[in-house]
């Protein structure tokens, strides 16, 4: 860590030497300011997650449009809804002046499906404040636990974490400025997506369509989780991802086990093999090539190793006795592509289990991707090793003549999402933000050169030519994407803080 701070503090002393700053916000206005209106920004959060937002239904798309408008349109913000082929996006900007620099902050709005059977309480879209409590999450009443609110206090509800909690953090941060008649220096430019959690697949367009009004200096990603440590932490990059879809074909339709056991071949065995050719026993993925291109420099190395992490620890929080060898520690094998089976699909099973031999397997993969890795080129390598393993692909279901003629038959379809990015550390873009992230944090910042997952943010970079780095609010225990969501009340007290000291920093 010392290494990692006294690089920091070199870059910063040699580019505050060319670089005068106007005065910013004081760290005890900031917390002062956040405390006066904090239970305000609890309310707010609080109505802000009662709204569902499934990006598919549209009628929740236009309800979480509406009541973002309206709250930036309060704030004299110039609102406009930008159009795509499916989903519209919300863009919202205030001028400082014409010659000012901007920061474009994207914000995500939707959140992930939810099964609330699953959930630990009625409504995962009613907001529940819950205190850990004779080991377990007890639920407080909302305007009582308002009276007396406990920084280790949790808000349980879907996007709380993932992203509609940062969201509120830089909305209630921009509120206390309004307030207090305190504006940027620079231009503020805001992006709201309602479809990230689907790929956000109009976003390139929107971005090439908008390109104008978008353009600025640089972009700030109020999406994602902190470093274990949940130090306040930014992160440079994201991995990219790829999805495939293998279907291994047996019989023509489902067989009973007793009278066709030992006679026909089960797809199941086959798909174990083919899934067992992806991986050696230590976890590392053996398909030609895969790790093609990644090449981590002794700089790069020392940077990782620098952030401040304990294995056994993480191990055991995970469950898990050893990692895998990819590579030496967790921050660097984010740093690899990576093949994951997400899902199997057999037959039947639990009570409605049943004595068959299945007609066939589905196997889900989800690839990871970084700079070095596209995702055309990974594709291409998993198709030429499920080929190589002895299948005859097909494009849908196999005629009887090719049954007949090829013992292995599989399908393969894909789908590529994000595409991965990475921002330079020591730049001006990473000199701003540890400079205003020192003022309210010391010098406790963790920089993070990549995360594991993926972020739609490469049209940006590609198309306005700007640098991005990911802000990061939410507690690392989160379960976000599952049951129990949930968002430290701490951290998104600290994220108000940090919304604070960037919109309060002078740009270099």
């Amino acid at each position: 860590m010392k290494k990692w701070v006294l690089f920091f503090g070199i870059a910063l002393n040699y580019f505050n030497a060319f670089h005068c700053y106007g005065q910013s916000l004081e760290v005890d206005k900031i917390k002062s300011l956040t405390d006066e209106k904090f239970n305000v920004a609890i309310t707010n959060l609080h109505q802000f997650l009662r709204l569902q937002n499934n990006g598919n239904f549209p009628e929740q798309i236009k309800t979480n449009l509406h009541w973002c408008d309206s709250v930036f349109n309060a704030l004299n913000f110039k609102t406009s809804i930008l159009s795509t082929p499916r989903a519209p996006l919300l863009f919202a900007e205030k001028l400082s002046s014409k010659n000012s620099k901007s920061i474009l902050f994207y914000l995500q709005i939707d959140g992930q499906p939810v099964d609330p059977k699953e959930w630990s309480q009625e409504d995962p879209f009613e907001p529940t404040i819950k205190e850990f409590k004779n080991d377990s999450w007890t639920s407080l009443d909302f305007e009582s636990a308002l009276n007396s609110m406990n920084e280790d206090y949790r808000i349980f509800a879907r996007s709380a974490s993932d992203s509609k909690g940062p969201a509120m953090a830089l909305i209630s941060a921009l509120q206390i400025l309004n307030e207090q008649q305190i504006s940027s220096e620079y231009n503020i430019k805001v992006i709201m997506d309602f479809q990230e959690e689907l790929g956000s697949p109009d976003l390139p367009f929107a971005v090439k369509q908008y390109k104008e009004i978008l353009q600025s200096d640089m972009l700030l990603i109020l999406d994602g989780t902190r470093h274990l440590s949940n130090l306040p932490t930014l992160t440079y990059g994201a991995r990219g991802i790829a999805t495939a879809s293998i279907k291994i074909f047996g019989p023509n339709y489902a067989l009973h086990s007793g009278q066709y056991g030992n006679y026909a071949p089960n797809p199941v065995f086959e798909a174990a093999r083919l899934i067992s050719s992806f991986k050696d026993e230590n976890g590392l993925v053996v398909i030609k090539d895969f790790y093609k291109g990644v090449n981590l420099t002794e700089s790069e190395r020392i940077l990782l190793s620098s952030i401040p992490e304990n294995n056994s620890a993480l191990n055991k929080r995970l469950g898990i006795s050893n990692p895998e060898k990819v590579a030496q520690t967790y921050q660097e094998a984010l740093q690899y592509p990576s093949l994951n089976i997400r899902g199997l699909k057999a037959g039947w099973t639990g009570k409605e289990v049943r004595t068959i031999i299945p007609e066939d397997v589905l196997i889900e993969i989800d690839m990871r991707l970084v700079p070095e890795t596209p995702a055309e080129r990974q594709l291409d390598l998993l198709k030429d090793h499920i080929v190589l393993q002895g299948y005859h692909l097909v494009d849908s279901l196999p005629t009887n003549e090719e049954r007949s003629n090829y013992g292995k038959l599989a399908s393969l379809s894909y789908r590529i999402g994000s595409k991965p990015f990475r921002t330079g550390i020591n730049t001006p873009i990473g000199i701003f933000l540890n400079k205003a992230l020192n003022r309210v944090f010391g010098e406790q910042i963790i920089n993070m050169r990549t995360t594991g997952g993926s972020q739609p943010i490469a049209p940006f970079i590609s198309l306005l030519n700007i640098p991005a780095v990911s802000v990061r609010i939410p507690n690392p225990d989160n379960n976000i994407h599952g049951p129990n969501e949930n968002l430290r009340i701490g951290n998104f007290k600290e994220g108000i803080w940090t919304c604070l000291a960037i919109l309060t920093q002078p740009l270099p």
